[in-house]
């Protein structure tokens, strides 16, 4: 076991610690500090080099009680279905009382729920509106985002510029009775144990229960048009036949109402349409009636999809709608989402236009659950239904460009490939990044199934994988390891270069931009990035509560670890990121105090510390120590002094908080914020050695 995941280990100890208290009867500051705790554990577990944000509480707070409703849901929904024949009446009055007390567990669940997420947006701009509607070129342009609504025009051919908004309600989330049954059965109490559930599995009577647990029958399995043309009558009979069957069933049954034949013609038809379609559409909707609809990332959300569909309105002749790509990964109906969306396709090829995100290849869904998700839908048939996806994924094009004035993309602008041909140098050509223009797009080729690292085709890369920034120019992608930075200078230049007035693209959610202050935060479900003389720049993200619980993304810890040095290794080719004056100040000042650590193995915690903090009081016999055990340099290993953070998230604690808990708090914080530390120590000097041998 190597030091990261020694270090990390520890971290999962401590989420164990509070996942095991009970917060009965803490305060709601002792509340919110205990799940501020366990989210930078968390963050350390997980990767996540970012800071804990109040935003990142009150989400976790409300997947909690959300989780708790869902699970009180179901054991109403099976006592419901519970036949009583045969009980005496004690038995009856038993099991009456526990659907009491689900049904008041799950009413008062969700109250506190909306309670908690209402207070938590008190007082934000994002409280105003939802869906970002623009008028370009006569035709309506509506971006559909995950949580809130927004309407505003942008310059018209008129040369009129207005923008307006008006505030509208918030967006009504699918709750029906079949969309909650699915949740409950789906989603896992982690933090909340729910003691009626207890109650429920105590009974003696073991056939009533298999009775109350028992699944509908089958929907009837889908049928490929005789003649081999989509209609809409059959994309509703998909639409409610894959609903019905992800309310009531489990993953592995899916072949049984979608027959790999039937799949099979789908992609096909699908793919034929697309592979015809040139890197960046052009969309012709100059009509006064016309109205596009923009929808950002979904990630396998497909009840959040129905839901679009059915509030925007359908697709239709004076209705388009461009999906920015990221269909499946990370939610656990990505391969139902891409389905649908290809019967749109194939129904209605000039209406509906699909782009590729950088999820739609093959090292990401590897890694983040795609793979498993169809292979378990379709079992032995499941690699068969893979490849073809991805053979899907490689024909989808890049961008669009909407009554000429909007450009549509997954991640964003690109660099110029012009240079490749200079003959300066390597070093110097990789220096000179530069805007790239949309002949160049229109050159890249698409059907590379992962966006390459260099080489003509790194075009490819940039338009699925770049981000945008407040500062000015291109640069390297450090944090992605591929792709590029652009300043509002790049935006500006894009727009004017390409006669352009709106940019909209996808790529970051909330979860990415949680703690960085310099773009807006995505908890609204988009943000305007850049705003110049010549036009705008929006991120928009359409997957509300992000991430969900996803039964198939599973990460293997050697597989992200290869990856990760896979990225390091490639930045650290790159000789444009040199370290400033500011970055070397710090590596020096983390490596003197990593060095103190790995020679110090003294005592388990800084002096003092535990000799505070009365941990049984709080139920905690065995708390996490101060020293790690980590591998030594002769293929050994020794305890290791944790070293003390020069900043600590979470504190200072609010002043009312009392001991035991306010002692065992700081404990933790600071434990975590050590362990933290020497993570991003040890990363920095290994990225410090990298470039120092490369030059």
């Amino acid at each position: 076991m190597d030091r990261e995941e020694r270090i990390k280990n520890a971290c999962k100890k401590i989420v164990e610690c509070i996942n095991a208290m009970s917060f009965v009867n803490l305060d709601d500051q002792r509340v919110h500090s205990l799940v501020m705790m366990r989210e930078i554990a968390r963050g350390v577990v997980e990767n996540r080099d970012r800071k804990v944000t109040k935003s990142d509480v009150t989400r976790a707070l409300h997947s909690s009680i959300e989780k708790m409703a869902s699970a009180c849901r179901d054991i109403v929904y099976k006592l419901s279905k519970m036949s009583y024949k045969g009980l005496d009446d004690e038995r009856i009055q038993s099991l009456l009382r526990v659907k009491e007390i689900a049904c008041k567990h799950a009413k008062v669940a969700s109250v506190g729920s909306d309670l908690l997420i209402r207070e938590s947006l008190v007082g934000e701009e994002t409280l105003t509106s939802n869906n970002i509607d623009a008028l370009v070129g006569g035709a309506e342009i509506m971006m559909i985002e995950g949580s809130l609504e927004v309407e505003a025009e942008v310059q018209n051919e008129d040369g009129h510029n207005a923008v307006q908004k008006r505030p509208v309600t918030r967006a009504k989330r699918a709750c029906d009775k079949g969309v909650q049954d699915r949740e409950a059965q789906r989603k896992i109490l982690e933090d909340e144990p729910v003691e009626v559930e207890a109650q429920l599995g105590n009974e003696d009577d073991q056939n009533q229960e298999q009775e109350a647990l028992s699944q509908p029958p089958l929907p009837q399995a889908l049928i490929w048009p005789a003649d081999d043309r989509v209609t809409l009558q059959w994309i509703q009979d998909v639409t409610s036949t894959i609903k019905q069957f992800s309310d009531n069933h489990t993953p592995s049954e899916f072949h049984s109402i979608m027959p790999i034949a039937v799949a099979n013609k789908l992609i096909d038809s699908a793919s034929s349409i697309l592979s015809k379609e040139p890197n960046c559409v052009e969309i012709d909707c100059h009509g006064e009636d016309s109205r596009v609809v923009v929808v950002g990332d979904i990630h396998g959300q497909f009840h959040d999809l129905l839901y679009v569909l059915e509030n925007a309105g359908f697709p239709s002749e004076n209705q388009f709608y461009v999906f920015n790509g990221n269909y499946v990964d990370k939610g656990a109906w990505g391969l139902e989402v891409f389905l649908l969306l290809l019967a749109w396709k194939a129904f209605m090829p000039h209406r509906v236009y699909l782009l590729r995100g950088n999820h739609e290849s093959k090292e990401c869904t590897l890694t983040y659950g795609f793979e498993k998700e169809v292979k378990t839908k379709f079992g032995d048939q499941g690699e068969y239904v893979y490849n073809k996806c991805l053979e899907c994924f490689k024909v989808l094009p890049l961008a669009s460009i909407i009554a000429g004035s909007v450009y549509t993309t997954h991640g964003g602008l690109f660099r110029s490939i012009r240079i490749a041909s200079s003959r300066r140098s390597r070093r110097k050509r990789i220096r000179r990044l530069e805007l790239g223009s949309l002949n160049e797009l229109s050159e890249v080729k698409r059907s590379l199934i992962d966006g390459p690292y260099e080489g003509l085709n790194i075009l490819l890369a940039d338009v699925l994988w770049s981000d945008p920034s407040l500062r000015q120019g291109l640069s390297k992608n450090k944090a992605r390891g591929r792709g590029l930075w652009w300043g509002p200078d790049c935006t500006e230049a894009f727009l004017k270069m390409s006669k352009l007035k709106l940019i909209i693209r996808s790529h970051e959610g909330p979860d990415v931009r949680a703690g960085q202050h310099h773009l807006g935060d995505m908890l609204s479900g988009y943000c305007m990035d850049h705003d110049g003389e010549s036009g705008k720049l929006y991120t928009l993200f359409s997957a509300p509560d992000y991430p969900q619980a996803d039964p198939f993304f599973t990460v293997d810890d050697e597989d992200k670890k290869a990856s990760s040095n896979h990225e390091d290794e490639i930045a650290s080719e790159d000789v444009d990121d040199e370290i400033d004056l500011g970055e070397q100040d710090l590596t020096s000042m983390q490596a003197q105090t990593s060095t103190a650590a790995i020679s110090s193995s003294q005592k388990s915690s800084p002096v003092g510390m535990t000799s505070e903090v009365d941990f049984e009081a709080l139920g905690i016999s065995n708390p996490p120590s101060w020293t790690v055990l980590l591998p030594d340099d002769v293929d050994g290993t020794k305890l290791v002094q944790v070293p003390q953070a020069p900043e600590v998230e979470g504190l200072p604690l609010p002043p009312n908080l009392e001991e035991p808990h306010k002692s065992a708090y700081e404990y933790f914080f600071k434990l975590i914020a050590g362990l933290k530390h020497m993570l991003q120590t040890r990363e920095t000097e290994t990225k410090v050695q990298k470039r120092r041998r490369h030059g």
